[in-house]
């Protein structure tokens, strides 16, 4: 799904980005131009952002249980 209309940036390469070590709006900005023209996008990359921070904590927790 398209998060960023005004950069043609999808959910995908958001958490792909998000994967390659990319943890902040700040990086996603500069690595994919999210939030950077109309900023109508950024609530949702926050959202993108949170739910991969909260995945990530959760991983090592699952991988002892």
């Amino acid at each position: 799904m398209y998060v960023c209309v005004c950069k043609a940036v999808t959910d995908k390469q958001i958490k792909s980005a998000i994967e390659n070590g990319h943890c902040s709006r700040k990086h996603l900005n500069q690595c994919l131009g999210v939030g950077s023209v109309c900023g109508k996008c950024s609530r949702h990359v926050k959202q993108i952002l949170d739910e991969s921070h909260a995945e990530q904590q959760l991983m090592p927790q699952a991988a002892f249980a």
